[in-house]
């Protein structure tokens, strides 16, 4: 992985900081105590919706962030021939801030994770991880973050995540570029204080920004209570004969 090199120098983390703190806030508050729609068991973009309307509408305006955020927002390639929309994607929650000399498009790609390796291998392929290397998120842009929504405790899940990066076959796959003492990922980030890791990866010329590689921090998100305390939904009753 690259030491603090030019790029880095000319990236702007205060503001980067700024959108993962307010990001965490709101995080923090709406998962502090079960409510019917935002629990464990809400789908993956509901939660990414409810998340970033709630912060934009709160925690951003409280903290003073004058950037964009957007929840969804599409992102792909128009055949300039045809006018057809090519490779549509869309991104859970973007921040986006710019200034006279300095922009950036921050992308927080979320999965739901539980103990399992499906759940894990989810979260660091072509559907997770791999959307920052070879497919187009995060197009041009020097950082992005990762976040794992926690559905069972974290030491049954994190760690096997940072194992698996280990993997020889895992590891080119993701492209993964070294740390100077030839780890897969950096921790502590060297970005972010609250994020667990970083992985840096390769991208090809038309992905990636003009060093070449994208640096990915990866935050793990849990609920504030014990997920047991969920009450069952109760079941539809039976129709009149």
């Amino acid at each position: 992985m690259t030491g603090a090199s030019d790029w880095l120098s000319a990236f702007p983390l205060q503001p980067a900081t700024e959108a993962v703190e307010a990001l965490r806030q709101g995080w923090s508050e709406l998962a502090a105590s079960p409510r019917p729609d935002f629990n464990p068991k809400t789908k993956e973009d509901a939660l990414t919706k409810r998340l970033k309307v709630y912060v934009e509408n709160h925690v951003a305006r409280e903290r003073g962030l004058l950037g964009m955020w957007a929840a969804e927002d599409i992102i792909g390639d128009t055949d300039p021939v045809s006018g057809e929309l090519i490779e549509e994607r869309r991104t859970d929650i973007v921040y986006g801030w710019n200034s006279e000399v300095q922009a950036m498009k921050l992308v927080f790609e979320f999965k739901r994770l539980g103990r399992q390796k499906r759940h894990r291998d989810h979260y660091l392929r072509d559907k997770g991880l791999g959307r920052f290397v070879t497919g187009i998120y995060s197009r041009g842009q020097a950082v992005a973050a990762m976040v794992g929504v926690l559905l069972d405790p974290e030491d049954e899940i994190v760690p096997p995540i940072r194992n698996a990066l280990s993997e020889a076959a895992l590891a080119t796959l993701l492209r993964l570029r070294p740390t100077a003492a030839g780890e897969p990922y950096a921790r502590p980030s060297t970005l972010f204080a609250t994020a667990d890791f970083d992985t840096e990866h390769e991208r090809d010329p038309v992905l990636a920004p003009s060093h070449g590689t994208i640096r990915v921090s990866h935050f793990f998100f849990a609920f504030g209570y014990p997920t047991s305390t969920l009450k069952p939904k109760k079941a539809k009753a039976a129709a009149m004969p």
